[in-house]
């Protein structure tokens, strides 16, 4: 077995990359973990933008929309492919490094088995969900792909994470986005007309190879993995409610692409699904913040819920700023993207305009939803996302059919902004019930010594 390096893990790791840095970036501050994220996201912006642009142009919207489709379906089961063990290595090992390796065990093994039971899963209810049009083969290739090795790069990204290591966040997710990126170019050099099952199997050897390269790299850096089966049991249904919440925000999140290829036309997936991408990519600047906050919200949370959001008030107006800021871009540059995917996506336009303020939405509901995980109410957030996913399916079901892609994106609309009320409301009666029983407390205090 390889010997451990002494010292803090996050301080022999980071020295390398901290010299090449000016001094205000090398302080330790979130701001710094902000900056290393929004850089290697914002490589992710032109590596994803180019990876996107080729697949696009070369499948077309038809063959585009087919995989999306399927992407969609396994997204939302993906969230269970590692049961939680991801978040639950987040909280447990930000608090304690020393339990790193145990945990570490724990989530790849965790993966394997989920993801394997869930590829089975997928490939037994495509028939139903998806539109007959859909080759199961595809279903199959993304299934090894994102139930297995996209979690794996997943919860390598976390275990950096929990140690606020955000250099090697952010240039791992660079690096498995640049394999998916040179299998594109590959495909776009190679062949003419590629199909979506071709580009199903260059989907899922990038994919691999990234996994592949994060697994070493995490396991050098940090520890290679131990297996602690014993801290599986009491932590299931903890990491059991961490899945069901990503699954959830999936659902609402990515369900309209799925029912669009049902319901609708694949061209109809293809116009939708793109202009998604790009209100994705628009949020990746919050998605920085997100990350590079995570592990803080546990620590301001283990006061309670008035922590929790004290630390959010903080972020809000810098995220619900941008998130405005971004809306407005969005809407006022939509034209200029058919002039990228090519003519086929001129009704993409619209799509973007009609979808660009979940931006906003999204910059204020992610940071409330995290103070509630942060404070130990993770449950409470699960159900109000499970309750948003429940909305938005019941919408596309009523809208999809009348409207096609334009209603999918006002279900969609409408779950961000309930969202973005529900869970304010949450916080404010917690936070009301949290201060009741402090007040009460210190009176009792006050009796006892009077």
């Amino acid at each position: 077995m390889r010997q451990q390096k002494t010292g803090n893990p996050v301080t022999n790791s980071a020295k390398g990359f901290n010299r090449f840095l000016p001094a205000w970036l090398s302080s330790g501050t979130l701001g710094r973990n902000t900056i290393w994220m929004f850089m290697g996201h914002g490589m992710g912006i032109l590596i994803k933008a180019g990876y996107f642009i080729i697949i696009a142009r070369i499948l077309g919207p038809g063959q585009y929309g087919a995989f999306a489709g399927v992407v969609a379906l396994i997204s939302i089961l993906a969230p269970f492919a590692t049961c939680g063990s991801g978040s639950l290595l987040v909280k447990n090992v930000s608090r304690d490094h020393s339990l790193f390796r145990q945990y570490w065990g724990n989530c790849l093994l965790l993966t394997l088995v989920s993801g394997t039971l869930l590829g089975l899963l997928a490939l037994g209810i495509s028939g139903t969900i998806l539109s007959h049009r859909i080759p199961l083969m595809l279903v199959l290739l993304v299934s090894v792909a994102d139930l297995f090795f996209a979690r794996v790069v997943d919860v390598s990204v976390q275990a950096f994470q929990a140690f606020e290591m955000v250099a090697h966040m952010a240039r791992l997710n660079v690096v498995a986005g640049t394999f998916r990126l040179m299998g594109a170019v590959i495909v776009a050099i190679v062949v003419s007309h590629p199909t979506a099952v071709l580009w199903g199997i260059v989907y899922l050897g990038s994919s691999s190879i990234g996994a592949i390269w994060g697994l070493i790299w995490v396991s050098r850096l940090l520890g290679t993995p131990v297996l602690a089966i014993w801290r599986i049991a009491p932590e299931f249904a903890e990491g059991c409610y961490f899945s069901a919440s990503l699954s959830a925000q999936f659902v609402y999140n990515d369900i309209d692409k799925t029912m669009l290829t049902r319901m609708g036309s694949l061209d109809a997936v293809g116009i939708y699904a793109a202009a998604y991408r790009l209100i994705d990519a628009g949020f990746i600047p919050i998605r920085s913040l997100l990350y590079a906050a995570y592990p803080r919200f546990f620590q301001h949370g283990a006061s309670g819920i008035s922590g929790s959001t004290r630390y959010a008030r903080r972020l809000l107006p810098r995220s619900g700023g941008y998130g405005l800021l971004a809306c407005t871009a969005l809407i006022v540059f939509a034209p200029v993207v058919p002039k990228f995917l090519g003519k086929e996506y001129l009704t993409t336009v619209e799509a973007v305009r009609w979808l660009a303020p979940i931006i906003f939405f999204r910059s204020i509901h992610y940071f409330l939803a995290d103070s509630l995980t942060g404070a130990g109410h993770q449950g409470k957030r699960t159900a109000m996302q499970a309750a948003v996913a429940l909305l938005n399916v019941a919408l596309n079901l009523w809208l999809i059919p009348l409207y096609s892609w334009r209603g999918a994106a006002w279900a969609s609309l409408a779950s961000d902004g309930s969202l973005m009320v529900g869970l304010f409301i949450i916080i404010a009666l917690l936070f009301r019930k949290e201060t009741k029983r402090q007040v009460l407390e210190s009176a009792g205090n006050v009796t006892v010594e009077a």
